[in-house]
């Protein structure tokens, strides 16, 4: 693979191959798995047990090949056997072995880079080994192209395996063969244990192969049989990126295929990828661009996409999500998130919820019918039921050594541009005004303002820019053709300051009651002409 990464711990379709490999294994109920390591061990290890905690852990040794790796798996399940019948009391010989010792049954051995493989094809394995009373199965396939696969060489009479041939090693002859090993096999036991012992290396690798004990087996009249798989593509393994690319693309294929069957509607499959963990219940719309990774659950009827990537989210029923990055978050039912939202670890939005565009939140409950329309930040936060975020609001969480919580209550209306400097509270039913910045708690009810008010000072940017754009600009705009140049807004204030000199203004009325304007700029001058704190 060219890689630092162990070659089984690379992922197609939200796994591992060795993921893959052991999600097979425990499709068919084994009572014990095993994992032979050597390559990379204490990575590929601490992976297997990762995903499968009871996995017996067998390390190969210097000695090189397949049918080396099975050896050293087989004493270490004999082992585990013995140990098991000393434990329920079978009694134990003079050489300190007894007639509970060695495993006894099928043995199933499989590779651990073939990632479509399914526990429903060792099934089939299985029950063909079992019914035929074989000593050894093999799962074959045919391809067009069998250079460097192991050749199928049957008994053209019957039909039973005569023995497998290394492409190295085959003749002329053997190499037209189209029928290869896909190294799945089913062994009895004890054929495998008396193989295994007389399997030597004289072959062109110099390795102990473990196809030797398919010929050893029919030698000492055993059964030796093939189940061919129809399907090549299912027991393909991998060994470079571009058979990675190429069987994952084809996993993802089979992936979106059960859920189109089963009613999800996948509007482009060829831009839409989802993992083997994901959930997807029926009517789920999943729209271009659309990834799916993890442990993903899409609840009924929820519109995902398009250009969305969810990694380990829950999306409720009927919610939408639009142009979306988030992960280990949950959106409730009916809620609504995006365009352009960036939900991090711990959003919570809750039913009929809205988090808008150009919004990031990070471990945030936000309450049910409450929203965050646009522009701003929810981090650290708690936000009650029904409460409307004004556009460009932060939560201040970060003071440069902790992180601190803002709680804004239910029924709240936060004006645009506010800043809650954690730890604070807003109450129940409290307002705060456009461009706030809130330091201390706010009462239930209260309205929160801190903005002063507008100063103005006339010719500062000739003053003290000049020669800039900027004091060129105003310069010409201070001839005759200003007011021409102004907006209305401005025109009027410009009415205003030609009427009497900055010395002989006089000073505005102290505040009157009132509320003060909370919106934006866009309001006529007269709106300005309110109270202010």
């Amino acid at each position: 693979m060219r890689s630092a990464t162990p070659k089984v711990l690379h992922r197609l379709g939200g796994r591992s191959m060795l993921g893959h490999a052991l999600a097979a294994a425990e499709g068919v109920g084994p009572q014990r798995v095993a994992v032979v390591v050597r390559h990379e061990r204490e990575k590929v290890a601490a992976h297997a047990l990762e995903v499968l905690p009871s996995a017996l852990l067998v390390d190969q040794d210097d000695v090189p090949g397949t049918g080396r790796a099975v050896q050293c798996a087989l004493d270490a399940l004999d082992a585990k056997a013995f140990a098991q019948s000393v434990a329920d009391g079978v009694p134990v010989g003079e050489e300190g072995r007894g007639a509970g010792d060695g495993l006894v049954g099928s043995v199933v051995v499989i590779a651990g880079d073939v990632p479509l493989l399914d526990g429903d094809t060792i099934g089939a394995l299985l029950d063909a080994h079992h019914s035929g009373g074989n000593a050894v199965t093999v799962l074959t396939t045919e391809v067009p192209d069998s250079t460097g696969y192991g050749r199928i060489v049957r008994d053209e009479a019957t039909g039973d395996v005569l023995r497998i041939v290394e492409h190295k090693d085959a003749s002329a002859q053997e190499r037209e063969i189209r029928e290869i090993n896909t190294s799945i096999y089913a062994f009895d036991a004890a054929a495998l244990r008396d193989g295994l012992g007389k399997v030597g290396r004289d072959n062109a690798q110099g390795e102990v192969y473990l196809p030797d004990v398919l010929a050893l087996a029919r030698e000492a009249g055993g059964s030796v049989r093939a189940v061919l798989a129809d399907d090549p593509m299912t027991v393909e393994g991998v060994n470079d990126r571009a058979q990675l690319a190429t069987l994952g693309a084809e996993l993802n294929r089979r992936v979106l295929a059960r859920w189109m069957a089963a009613g999800v509607t996948v509007v482009d499959p060829a831009t839409t990828w989802v993992d083997v963990g994901v959930e997807l219940a029926e009517d789920v719309t999943i729209h271009p661009g659309t990834q799916l990774h993890g442990a993903t659950t899409i609840a009924r009827g929820a519109v995902v996409g398009p250009d969305t990537t969810l990694t380990d989210m829950e999306i409720g029923e009927e919610a939408s999500v639009v142009r979306t990055h988030g992960s280990l978050s949950v959106i409730g039912a009916g809620a609504s998130v995006g365009p352009f939202a960036y939900l991090r670890p711990g959003t919570v939005l809750g039913t009929n919820g809205k988090i808008g565009t150009f919004v990031e939140t990070k471990n945030a409950e936000i309450g049910e019918g409450s929203k965050v329309p646009h522009l701003s930040y929810v981090g650290d936060a708690t936000i009650g039921e029904h409460t409307n975020i004004g556009a460009a609001s932060v939560t201040v969480n970060y003071d440069g050594v902790r992180k601190h919580r803002t709680v804004i209550g239910s029924h709240a209306r936060t004006g645009a541009d506010n800043m809650f400097v954690a730890p604070v509270r807003v109450g129940d039913g409290a307002y705060t005004g456009a461009g706030s910045v809130i330091r201390r708690d706010v009462p239930a009810g209260a309205l929160a303002v801190s903005a002063g008010a507008q100063r103005i000072i006339d010719g500062w940017v000739t003053k003290r820019r000049p020669g800039t754009p900027a004091a060129e600009a105003a310069e010409a705009a201070s001839g005759s053709d200003r007011s021409a140049a102004l907006g209305r807004q401005a025109q009027v204030e410009e009415a205003g300051r030609t009427s009497a000199t900055e010395a002989e203004r006089p000073t505005p009325p102290p505040p009157s009651p009132g509320v003060p304007h909370l919106g934006g700029p866009s309001q006529h001058a007269a709106d300005n002409e309110g109270p202010r704190s």
